[in-house]
């Protein structure tokens, strides 16, 4: 669904990148230390902080992306780091969610599910060589709600954060659907 914005990302992000010709595994390592700073503060009840750490950790995971394009040191290994990062931020970003009591356990452990499922979706079709970039609710999205229903909750209450997570794991599985249906077609030309 974000990917349309990719061009202007990259207008945005390459001058950036040109400034930091480091490793980009060094900041792929960096990006779940910081979503675990995020976890931290739900767990305490930073409900506003929490959203906006989680954007700290989303520029670090696509400036890695960056770098390793500028400075052409793209690699299998740092594709597979960035994937496992992630997972990993994904799923200790809602065991802090959980731990700061904005959504009961069982809405925490069916996010995790969700989240994890949608990713694995998209890796099985691609090692299958079915492109599957399909979905309402890839991992950038996921996040961006995640942030909104923060403020919102801020705002308005916790109770409302709560009832964005809700919806987040409708639209994660329905994105599961998504795939599978897209890799279906694809497979049955």
């Amino acid at each position: 669904m974000l990917n349309s914005l990719r061009p202007l990302l990259t207008k945005i992000l390459n001058p950036l990148a040109k400034q930091m010709n480091i490793n980009p595994n060094i900041i792929t390592i960096i990006s779940p230390f910081i979503a675990l700073i995020s976890a931290l503060l739900y767990w305490k009840g930073f409900l506003l902080l929490g959203g906006i750490v989680i954007l700290l950790s989303g520029l670090f995971d696509v400036i890695d992306g960056a770098i390793a394009r500028y400075h052409d040191k793209s690699s299998d290994f740092g594709a597979f780091l960035d994937s496992t990062m992630d997972r990993f931020s994904d799923a200790i970003i809602i065991v802090g969610i959980v731990a700061g009591g904005y959504c009961d356990w069982f809405i925490g452990i069916l996010l995790v599910h969700s989240a994890i499922t949608v990713s694995y979706v998209r890796s099985r079709a691609e090692s299958k060589g079915v492109e599957c970039n399909v979905g309402i609710a890839e991992r950038a999205t996921r996040l961006i709600i995640i942030v909104i229903g923060s403020i919102i909750g801020y705002i308005f209450g916790p109770i409302y954060f709560t009832y964005v997570l809700i919806i987040l794991v409708i639209l994660s599985y329905f994105t599961v659907f998504q795939r599978i249906y897209h890799v279906y077609k694809q497979m049955n030309k």
